[in-house]
């Protein structure tokens, strides 16, 4: 048995015309703004493509970020070296699209983006995500992300951890 999707690295021979999560400030950023943001490099983006109709049926961005080292949970700050900043891969966005929801391909493309963070040659501590209503909270929250700093849906997942 073959996999359904195959996640790849966005390019300009990917059509992003008909993707539809639902969720229109994730769409039309997908839509519209993704590429200039890529072509800056300011992040990377991340595209699961239907192995037999070549529709993207997810995407996700990755960027290099830190946070405060006073924000990060005691029980993990005090194996950090004393910086101001621990630098984290940022998860910036995250979508499915609306036909295939509920078929865990949420859960895999956040696997993918936690195994590039660990394979990545630029050391970072954590994924670090800043969920955009308590929905997506709770699916970072499910898959063992920690809340942490001043706002109730910033999250850190330290990469030491295993997803759930």
């Amino acid at each position: 048995m073959t996999a359904r999707y195959r996640i790849e690295t966005l390019t300009s021979q990917h059509d992003r015309s008909g993707f539809l999560s639902g969720v229109e400030p994730l769409d039309q950023y997908f839509r519209e703004r993704v590429s200039q943001d890529v072509r800056r490099r300011v992040t990377a983006c991340y595209v699961a493509v239907d192995n037999v109709t070549a529709i993207i049926a997810g995407y996700y961005t990755l960027a290099a970020s830190s946070v405060p080292l006073a924000e990060v949970p005691a029980a993990l700050s005090k194996r950090l070296p004393r910086y101001h900043t621990v630098p984290v891969a940022r998860l910036g966005r995250l979508a499915v699209h609306q036909d295939v929801r509920g078929q865990k391909l949420g859960a895999a493309l956040l696997w993918d983006a936690f195994t590039r963070a660990m394979r990545s040659e630029v050391a970072v501590f954590a994924l670090v995500v800043d969920a955009k209503d308590d929905q997506a909270a709770n699916f970072y929250l499910h898959h063992g992300f920690i809340t942490f700093g001043s706002l109730k849906q910033q999250l850190l997942l330290p990469l030491t951890k295993q997803l759930h």
